[in-house]
């Protein structure tokens, strides 16, 4: 993509994007996780801290990690920060500096990509509109998220997660009813934005191969959440109908959720008219019993289709339910904690768990990406060699340097 090199040949990337340089001035989490997206895939990201205590989530905890030896002016790690910070370097700048703008404005003419989720307004103040942008690199893809986009009547509002899953309208179709709505446990509203972000850059970035020019790639917690409402949008907008939060049973499908064993719980997805008729006949069920026979009936019966099929996995433990739903071809499963996910050997079979050095806390273990690219015949091609969250401004001289050897 960018044709000068790259600010640290000695350790280079692989990966589909190992081309790509991206300067990373976001903080809290749905900006970093696009910027951890694009470096996962194998491009150099430069995160550009204030050196007043960088990014705010390297104070968000507990939990903390301390290091194993604490040497003089070590600092406690942050496990949020860890969590989305992993294959980037760390710089330090006084953006309010003259000096500070100046290498900025290098880091600008050298990248393909910058990223930022200032609130809206606050790169203008800091003298880097998208307009000096472009005069500064006509070829820079802009990544910009905001918390409810950047005009309309209320552009420009400072956005935090759990307030954008309220406003969306996420809150509201989750929890056990309509009385008791919650949020989902993780930032997802933030994940989104940041994914929704990192798709549009690399989109912007094949453009850019046809036409030589960059493009300002906008997103928002809000249109992350919108956009992944799927038929519970169109439940209100073509059939006029508002979802409502319903715990741990479709909406749409049943029987599909969380059903009581005798000595816990399964979920069971019976997602068409087919497997029903497997279902009830593994468990010696009548598929036409009234107000079972068709999918619609069974949504509309929900509280009768619950009862019967807990009473019917009453007697079974749920080791031998899931062994019974497996025979019978039922997609099943167990709900585990996270704890027993990372233990799980099919997870860390995917990929999902990578072990990285650290610079203070040694060896760690982290969550893994979630893409893996493989060859027409099963060979697996991408190997990229994952760094650990960089400590703040530990890549400061390096990057430095490298900039000394370019002329605007």
């Amino acid at each position: 993509m960018n044709s000068t090199s790259k600010p640290h040949n000695t350790s280079a990337r692989s990966g589909p994007l190992h081309d790509v340089i991206v300067v990373d001035l976001t903080r809290a989490l749905a900006g970093p996780h696009a910027a951890m997206m694009l470096g996962d895939l194998g491009a150099d990201v430069i995160k550009v801290e204030s050196p007043h205590g960088g990014d705010d989530t390297r104070g968000w905890g507990p939990p903390f990690v301390e290091p194993p030896l604490e040497p003089p002016n070590t600092q406690r790690e942050s496990t949020y920060f860890l969590s989305t910070n992993r294959n980037k370097k760390s710089i330090t700048l006084d953006l309010k500096s003259d000096s500070g703008r100046a290498t900025l404005e290098d880091l600008v003419c050298r990248a393909d990509v910058l990223m930022e989720n200032f609130r809206t307004g606050v790169l203008d103040r800091l003298g880097f509109s998208t307009e000096r942008l472009a005069e500064l690199n006509p070829r820079l893809i802009v990544l910009s998220i905001s918390g409810f986009g950047h005009d309309g009547p209320e552009g420009g509002r400072a956005g935090y997660d759990q307030i954008a899953q309220g406003e969306a309208g996420l809150m509201s179709l989750t929890g056990s009813s309509p009385d008791d709505v919650q949020r989902v446990g993780v930032p997802i509203a933030d994940l989104l934005a940041g994914m929704y972000g990192a798709f549009g850059v690399v989109a912007a970035l094949k453009e850019r191969e046809q036409t030589g020019r960059g493009r300002v790639v906008r997103t928002s917690l809000l249109a992350s959440v919108v956009g992944v409402h799927a038929f519970q949008g169109t439940k209100w907008t073509v059939a006029g109908e508002v979802g409502t939060a319903q715990g741990n049973h479709h909406p749409s499908i049943a029987p599909y959720g969380l059903f009581r064993t005798g000595d816990g719980a399964v979920q069971i997805s019976v997602g068409s008219e087919s497997l029903w008729r497997r279902f009830c006949e593994g468990f010696e069920l009548d598929p036409d019993a009234p107000g079972m026979a068709t999918n619609a009936e069974r949504v509309e019966n929900h509280f009768q289709v619950v009862e019967l099929i807990e009473r019917t996995f009453k007697p079974y433990s749920r080791d031998e339910l899931l062994t019974e739903l497996d025979r019978i071809g039922i997609p099943a499963g167990r709900v585990r904690t996270i704890s027993e996910v990372y233990e799980w050997e099919q997870t860390r079979s995917q990929g999902l768990l990578v072990d990285v050095d650290h610079s203070t806390l040694g060896n760690i273990t982290l969550p893994g990406p979630p893409l893996r690219f493989f060859d027409p015949d099963g060979t697996e091609v991408t190997e990229t060699r994952h760094t650990a969250p960089p400590v703040l401004g530990e890549d400061t001289d390096e990057v430095m340097s490298w900039l000394q050897g370019f002329t605007r």
